[in-house]
C-alpha cells in the first residue's frame, strides 16, 4: 500500500490516539459508497457517508449514515425541531469543513459541527469512513465515533 495521506482528518485521528486501518482506491466521480465497497471488497452497508445539511436557519451540522441508506430530510427536520433541513451546496460543504466532496470526514472540520449518527452504524463491528481526501477511507471501530461526541438518531429510510 502507498503512504497513508497527511490529511486533517488522519491528524485529528492521531491526535485523540484512535486506532485505524487505512484504506486507499481509485475514487470515482459519481462512484459514491457503491464503488467504494466493491473497491475494498467490503459491504456498503459498512462504508458510512459523512453528508452535510443546514437546517431551516442556515446552521450547519453532519449526519452519518450507512452508504447504502439514504437521509429522510423529513424525519431529520421533525427530530431537529425544525421546518426543514437540506443538504447544503458543494461550496458550503468546503466552507464548513475544509473537505471537497466525496472526501468529507466528520474529523477535523475546519467547524466544530453538531454530528448525528444512524443509531444502527454504533452496532457494526467495524466501519469505514472518509479520511479526508476523495479515494481514502479509514477503518475503525464504530465506538471511535465518540471523540465527536454525536447524537445517535433515526434517519434512514
Amino acid at each position: 500500500m502507498s503512504e497513508v495521506p497527511v490529511t486533517t482528518a488522519v491528524r485529528f485521528l492521531r491526535s485523540h490516539k484512535v486506532t485505524f486501518v487505512p484504506h486507499l482506491y481509485d475514487w470515482e466521480e459519481h462512484g459514491g459508497t457503491k464503488h467504494s465497497a466493491q473497491s475494498l471488497g467490503v459491504d456498503e452497508h459498512q462504508v458510512i457517508k459523512t453528508l452535510v445539511f443546514e437546517n431551516d436557519q442556515k446552521k450547519p451540522l453532519l449526519v452519518l449514515m450507512h452508504g447504502d441508506r439514504e437521509v429522510s430530510t423529513k424525519n431529520l427536520a421533525r427530530f431537529l425541531g425544525c421546518k426543514t433541513v437540506q443538504p447544503c451546496t458543494p461550496q458550503n460543504v468546503t466552507r464548513y469543513t475544509g473537505y471537497q466532496v466525496g472526501g468529507c470526514s466528520p474529523f477535523g472540520t475546519k467547524q466544530a459541527l453538531v454530528v448525528y449518527v444512524e443509531s444502527t452504524i454504533l452496532a457494526l463491528p467495524k466501519i469505514f469512513i472518509n479520511g479526508g481526501k476523495r479515494g481514502f477511507l479509514v477503518e475503525i471501530a464504530p465506538d471511535v465515533l465518540q471523540v465527536l461526541d454525536p447524537t445517535a438518531i433515526s434517519a434512514a429510510i
